[in-house]
Formats: structure tokens, sequence, C-alpha cells
């Protein structure tokens, strides 16, 4: 998809310079005049922000359709990250048309509202869509940020994913996460006959397409940092293969046919190199591959079960989980394999250990007590939270601004054979905004894109 910024409002006045965007949306980070509205995201327990999100403008037509679309798809965007409250629009009194020649703030503060949502749509004879937003801070009646965009109609749905992480971005202070895609296991059939198959969806669910056709079992899909891949490991007669597959031409490459069993492969920081753990007689380790020459190096060897490796943001470091220490655990080592410390001391045993992309956490799966928990601690192992408890929780992966949780949840079963549904999940850090991800079927693995890393899509 090719969106333009054509123009950037600031503070009020226009500046008439044209930014053409194909991928790195993540770069939007428009100035802003000093209004006061900012929500403290890192508190415990964070009120809502009360935000009117009005119809936009229109004149007829498509337009008209799509200007009630966009701010709706920003407005499930910004509630169902837990920090925002979208007012009810049968309170607004000020009209789309009537804000055109701007807001009248005593309108929206009757109704509580903190900040205010405006914008217009514009299709021309060639189906191109230009849509203006505006938010405005109401109490202090100033206008805080505001932004053009042009694209083709038929993308209307990721230009409001980009208001949302714009919305986001003014408000918090932080990336926003809208503008991404989830791949994950989309699973059906009986408990023992189970199909696997690789799916893909906006992170609000829409858009949801499969990527394999479920002849053979996929499991652990994981996105590359950098271009349109993703890897996973599949079974092609009963052999486990590591796999990469292209979204924009979908097709895939056999990594590697590798003996024993793989579990987990996971793309460096750079894009350049896999790395994953690998069963040879009972024994597995943790070994890197080089995209480029294919050349495998060995990092740990040990006589334990080591697996589920993720490197730091930085590429210096692994983490990955261990039964050396007797019980499953959390290690970090040095990206070379050396200075291996254990990070986690807490009862029960510990998996799964994803790093943040910012650098400061590691998510983890805990189960102790019979029950599943997901998690996150500093690098050292110090500050541990547990931020979900289920019959079993596992597998999670980081929103790319590392604020929010995704995993998978899955019910446990009846004795008849009933039961046992298994479906995403998301909690952010503060553990109190916790959500069901809705997919077509069950679902399990997921993974997060990074920002804007699918510029072909709606």
């Amino acid at each position: 998809m090719t969106v333009q910024i054509i123009k950037r409002v600031v503070s009020g006045r226009r500046f008439g310079w044209l930014v053409a965007l194909l991928m790195a949306f993540a770069s939007l980070t428009p100035q802003t005049a000093q209004a006061l509205l900012k929500i403290n995201i890192t508190r415990g327990n964070v009120d809502p922000m009360p935000i009117a999100l009005s119809p936009f403008f229109a004149n007829a037509g498509l337009s008209q359709k799509m200007a009630r679309q966009i701010p709706d798809v920003v407005g499930a965007d910004l509630a169902r990250s837990g920090l925002f409250r979208p007012i009810d629009h049968s309170a607004f009194i000020q009209t789309p048309q009537a804000m055109q020649v701007g807001p009248r703030f005593s309108d929206w503060r009757i109704i509580n509202a903190q900040a205010l949502l405006t914008g217009k749509v514009d299709i021309d004879g060639a189906g191109r869509m230009r849509v203006e937003f505006r938010l405005w801070d109401v109490f202090a009646g100033q206008q805080m940020t505001a932004l053009v965009y042009t694209a083709p109609s038929g993308n209307w749905r990721r230009v409001a994913h980009l208001i949302s992480d714009a919305i986001y971005k003014r408000l918090t202070g932080e990336e926003g996460y809208f503008d991404t895609r989830i791949v994950f296991v989309s699973e059906t059939g009986p408990a023992d006959k189970r199909i696997k198959r690789l799916a893909i969806m906006d992170q609000d669910g829409a858009n949801h397409h499969f990527l394999t056709d479920g002849s053979n079992l996929v499991l652990t899909p994981r996105f590359s940092p950098t271009l349109q891949e993703i890897t996973y490991l599949s079974y092609y007669r009963r052999r486990p293969r590591v796999y990469i597959y292209n979204i924009d031409t979908g097709q895939q490459e056999l990594l590697g046919d590798f003996e024993g069993m793989t579990y987990a492969p996971r793309f460096s920081p750079d894009g350049n190199k896999v790395i994953m753990s690998k069963s040879t007689s009972g024994n597995s380790d943790i070994f890197t591959m080089d995209l480029r020459t294919r050349k495998t190096v060995r990092l740990t060897r040990h006589s334990a079960i080591d697996t589920s490796p993720s490197y730091e943001p930085n590429g210096k470091r692994v983490t990955f989980n261990s039964d050396r220490g007797g019980a499953q655990q959390l290690y970090v080592m040095n990206a070379d394999g050396s200075s291996i410390k254990r990070i986690s001391f807490g009862k029960g045993r510990y998996a799964t250990p994803v790093w943040s992309p910012r650098g400061d956490l590691i998510a983890f799966t805990k189960f102790t007590g019979g029950r599943f928990y997901i998690g996150v601690m500093r690098p050292d192992g110090s500050g541990e939270r547990l931020l979900s408890e289920s019959y079993l929780d596992e597998g999670p992966t980081w929103s790319p601004n590392g604020r929010v949780l995704m995993y998978f949840r899955q019910d446990r079963r009846n004795k008849d054979g009933s039961g046992g549904r298994t479906r995403l999940m998301s909690v952010d850090l503060t553990g109190y905004n916790e959500r069901e991800i809705i997919t077509p079927t069950e679902a399990s693995d997921p993974a997060w894109s990074p920002l804007a890393s699918l510029p072909g899509r709606k």
C-alpha cells in the first residue's frame, strides 16, 4: 500500500511539504502543540481517558460510509488498549458538518470529553481517498495534532490504524502498535486429528486469511524484524523442517532439514540469522544458522534440554530456558554462547522467554501450583510480575512498542473430550487489561509483526 501525507498541520498552521510513505509508518512523529493532555501508561491502574470520536465529514457516496467506519475502527483500537474510553455517539451535540468551522468546545465539555477527534473524507474519480484528521484538547480548547493521508480507498482500514497510532503517541508519548499484524496457528478438527494452518490477520482481527493449506502440521511462526518473511516449523512426512515464508510472494523456502527434532526458530534482530534449538539423541542444544551461507553454529553444549532462545533487541545476548539446574528455568548468555547465567529463581517452572523490543523486560510462561501464568521480569531476573493466570496460558509475544503481550490460552478438556478450546489473549503490562482476540477458528502460537511490516495490506 502507498499512503502519502500530503500536508502536516501544526498548531493550526499548514506546512505544504510532501512525504511518501511505503513501509516505515513507525517513523511518523508529528510535531504537536503544547496541549495539556497526557496519559501515564506506567501506573498500575489507569482510568481510561474519555475521548469523543466524531464521525468524519463527507459530501456523498462511498466517502460517507468511510466517514463513519474510520472513526469506529480508531475507537475500537483505542478501547482495546485499555487507556481510552470512547464516548457513545448518541451523546454528541455538534454535527460533523458544523465542526468544519471548528469545534464548540463547550458542547464537548458537557459530555466530559477530554480529547476530541474530528476529520474529513474525500474520494476522487480514480478511487483515491483523502483523509484529514485533527485531535483536540477539549479543556484547553486547542489543537494537539493533525495529519492528512491519501491512499486507495480500499486501504481505509490501514489509514484508520495509522490515525490510532498517531493519537496513541500524542497522548501517551509511546509508539502505537495498531498498524501491525498477527501470524498464528489456526486449529480445527478433533483433538486426535488436529489440522494446524498458518494464518495471518490485522491486530484487530480484520483481513484474516490462511497462508498454508493444512496438509502439514505447522508450529511456532515468527516474523522477521526486517523483511516480509516468517520462519516456522513444519512436519513433512513426520520429519520436522524449518521454513521461511515470504508474505509478499507466497513462496516458501526450506531453511533446513535437520536430523533430530528442531524447535522454535526465531530471527536475529538484524534478520540475517535464525536461532533455534535442535535435539539429537535426546539432547537439545541451541544453534544459529546464517541465512546467507547456511552455516550453523552451536551455542550451547550441555546434557540438559536447552530450548526457546530469543535475542536481546541489540543482538548482544540471548535468553533461553533449560533444565540444567534440575528444573526448567530461564537463562541469559552472550550471543556467542558464553557467560551463561540463570535469572529465574521463583517457585515452579519457567519457559518460552521472549525479550521485549524495548530491551527492558523478558516475558515468560510459568507453571506452578497446577496453574499457568504469563509474566515478565528484568533481564537480571529482578522485578518478576505475573500478568495472567489460567488452566493453560503459554507462548507470549510482544507488541512492537513493548507495552502489550499476546499469548494463547487453552481451557480444560472435559472427560467426554469436549471443551479444551484454544484462543488468543492479550494483556498489557499493568495486568488489568486482559482481552480475548477473536479469530475465526481456534488459535495458538501468536507472533506480533514489527511496525508497518506489510505494505501490501489494507
